[in-house]
């Protein structure tokens, strides 16, 4: 080979101008034409030619890669200029800065990143993977490891949200320091870290939080110093956290602060030598409640200091398993109770003696007004006791008879006893308003619900006489009592079917600036003027209405209206028929309609519910009893409390059900009894049974929890309650 390829270009040039020389020498200097030497000048020509196109393309080659290299010089310096730029730029972040790429490599971090882990920083070197960069920081001795976790477990825990393409968190570091770590994914599958001093931050909001929690503490102590009731909290652990000043008033006893923290059967036992309980639960019951693994129902007590106090205790248990104890004084409460009680005696006793003196001077106490509405209320407890036994009697009467002609008399003996309980029930609301002992629940009442049942109930009674009974339906919702309204205005249309003989009765209603007119007219025969002020007396009857009333229809109608503050107007003229028209004001909303439909019989046999029954009425007691078990029920019968209370400790069962009475005579009522059976039992279903239907009784039920049941008893209302069960 003449040329030497691995020479440059000018070399090999060289060498072929030389060679060309020498042999165009030896041409000149050879005069014989031989055929070797002129093919040896052809190639040597034409290798010639060959060389000077090579030496160019080389030439041109040389040009693109000096160019190439100008390129990539150029393209280095930015890179490095590009670079230099951002460390510089990642320096200036006030966090800690990291970049890692694509493959979880580190690329670069600012001198921030990781400061305040002092063993880490000097190992965070480029091309560190990023789980050896968690690794370090879960070893690291600056770093406060959850103490319910392991290296491993926070390890595992960093790389699982490493998979998120943005979180944010906060670890806590050693000497009470906190970081606050965001990472965000970038475009090319990288991933970026900062991280920024929290601990000013940690610790600005734990003093604030210390400082509320001290405000919360003393807000909190004030507010029990003030309270009338004796408070104590106890936390989780039944160790006491906190008490007032009241507690130790109410026990005669000095509390000395030594007592935080204190044990509940320490604070209990010193409380309980100044105390003994009087409602038949002990300081070990108390302390068996206080006890308690699963949820505690709230406990009632009750209690005798030893300066004669009576204390109404209560503990209830809190969201955090805590519980409070709070004691109210309710000695004057008590003492007024039995002096009430006292008092009652005296006047039932009273009042019988009047009784026997009423009944040997019947006419004179007719005449009598005040006397006669006395005498009613007072009877009024005695005259539904053996009407609602008889009604029950006869319930289980015709259930047994079947069809037949002793299931028509027994039907018409009830229709009997309805009327009876008709004529009773008007006493007593005529009692009740002269005495003004009539309580009223005004809320709002839409007029449907109360002109449909009238509807349904009125138009036989029309139509039996020949008459046409329009009710015009209205959408107005008015505020009153909504029994007393339908009192008052089936009064109005039974009394104008009564007086009218021919013709028609309307009902409508007339909006009255904020007020609806709800007017009742008839073709009837007319009341003269002279007589307009008698009909609403009572026992007064003008002419002969054609029925059996005593004539305290219209009576209860100017009562109630006066009672409700409904204006009451009356137009009539004889021969032209009347217009009774009362003033009811307009509500702003519909309340639930009133109307219920009759239930079914109940069947009972499947769920056979024990019921405790405590009434001292023996023949009410027995048809209530025979009514129960007819439905497939158990009733457990007592007369009053005592003995109540002796039956359950004798047989060892849980009532399901409770029919209390609330007069039993001498000892408890209904409701205080129902308040230490569930004392003992926790909250138990129960209903309580008096014709005493004073707002006194409602409100104290209705504190309990409990569904006052009137006399006479409604037996669709007890069947109800125990097919809920």
């Amino acid at each position: 080979m003449l040329v030497n390829p691995e020479d440059s270009l000018e070399r090999q040039n060289e060498k072929l101008l030389q060679i060309v020389d020498s042999l165009m020498r030896r041409v000149e200097q050879k005069n014989e034409e031989s055929g070797l030497a002129y093919a040896q000048f052809e190639r040597a020509a034409l290798l010639e030619a060959q060389v000077r196109e090579r030496t160019m393309q080389l030439e041109r080659a040389l040009d693109l890669l000096q160019a190439s290299n100008a390129s990539l010089a150029s393209a280095n310096s930015s890179a490095e200029a590009a670079r230099s730029n951002l460390a510089d730029a990642i320096e200036t972040v006030a966090e800690g800065f990291a970049l890692f790429d694509a493959s979880e490599k580190l690329v670069l971090a600012n001198s921030r990143f990781c400061k305040a882990l002092s063993d880490v920083k000097p190992r965070l070197v480029e091309g560190l993977s990023f789980a050896d960069y968690v690794r370090l920081v879960a070893e690291s001795r600056d770093f406060a490891l959850p103490a319910s976790e392991s290296a491993d477990d926070w390890c595992a825990k960093r790389m699982r949200r490493h998979r998120d393409p943005h979180s944010v968190f906060n670890v806590a570091l050693a000497r009470d320091r906190w970081l606050q770590v965001s990472e965000h994914r970038t475009a090319s599958g990288g991933t970026v870290i900062l991280q920024t001093d929290v601990t000013a931050i940690f610790r600005a909001e734990r003093r604030e939080r210390e400082r509320l929690q001290h405000g919360h503490a003393q807000m909190l102590q004030a507010t029990l110093d003030h309270l009338t009731q004796g408070v104590a909290i106890f936390d989780a652990q039944a160790r006491l956290v906190g008490w007032n000043d009241r507690l130790g008033e109410l026990f005669d006893v000095d509390l000395p602060e030594e007592l935080l923290g204190a044990g509940f059967v320490e604070i209990s036992s010193q409380l309980g030598t100044q105390a003994q309980f009087s409602d038949g639960l002990t300081l070990d019951n108390l302390i068996e409640w206080a006890a308690r693994r699963n949820r505690r129902a709230p406990l009632s007590f009750e209690l005798k200091t030893s300066s004669a106090r009576m204390l109404q205790g209560f503990a209830q248990e809190m969201p955090d398993r805590g519980f409070v104890v709070s004691f109210t004084d309710v000695t004057a409460e008590r003492q007024a109770a039995k002096d009430l009680k006292d008092i009652n005696e005296l006047l039932e006793q009273r009042v019988e003696e009047r009784t026997l003196e009423l009944e040997d001077a019947l006419k004179e106490a007719e005449r009598a007004n005040t006397s006669k509405s006395r005498f009613v209320a007072a009877a009024s407890h005695d005259l539904m006791q053996p009407l609602s036994a008889a009604k029950l009697f006869l319930s289980s009467l015709a259930e047994a008879a079947g069809e037949g002609r002793p299931a028509e008399l027994a039907d018409k003996t009830a229709q009997a006893l309805g009327n009876v309980e008709e004529i009773i029930t008007a006493l007593l609301d005529i009692s009740k308003l002269d005495l003004g002992r009539a309580s009223f629940e005004v809320q709002p009442v839409p007029l449907r619900a109360i002109f449909e049942p009238l509807r349904h109930q009125i138009e036989p009674l029309a139509r039996a006489k020949g008459l046409r009974l329009r009710i015009v339906d209205s959408e107005q919702t008015v505020r009153s009592d909504p029994a007393f309204l339908r009192r008052i205005l089936q009064n109005l249309l039974t009394n104008a079917v009564n007086y009218t003989d021919r013709g028609k009765v309307v009902l409508g209603v007339r909006r009255n600036g904020g007020s609806a007119r709800i007017e009742v007219w008839d073709t009837g025969r007319g009341i003269p003027e002279k007589d307009q002020s008698l009909v609403f007396q009572e026992f007064r009857r003008l002419g002969d209405g054609g029925g059996d009333g005593l004539g305290l229809g219209l009576a209860i109608v100017e009562r109630a209206c006066k009672g409700l503050g409904h204006p009451l107007s009356l137009w009539s003229a004889p021969g032209q028929g009347s217009c009774f028209a009362l003033n009811v004001p307009l509500a702003k909303r519909a309340s639930t309609p009133l109307s219920r439909q009759v239930q079914a019989e109940p069947d009972l046999r499947e769920k056979a519910p024990l019921v405790l029954l405590v009434e001292n009425d023996a023949a009410l007691a027995r048809a209530i009893g025979m009514m129960i078990e007819g439905w497939g029920a158990h009733v457990l019968h007592a007369h009053n409390a005592e003995e109540a209370l002796e039956l359950l400790a004798e047989v060892q069962l849980k009532p399901d059900a409770l029919l209390l009475d609330e007069q039993l005579g001498r000892g408890m009522t209904g409701t205080e009894l129902y308040g230490l059976l569930s004392g003992r039992f926790g909250r138990l279903p129960a209903k309580v049974i008096s014709a005493d239907r004073s707002r006194q009784l409602r409100e104290a039920c209705a504190t309990l929890g409990l569904e006052l049941l009137g006399k006479p008893i409604d037996r669709e209302r007890i069947g109800a309650f125990l097919a809920g069960l």
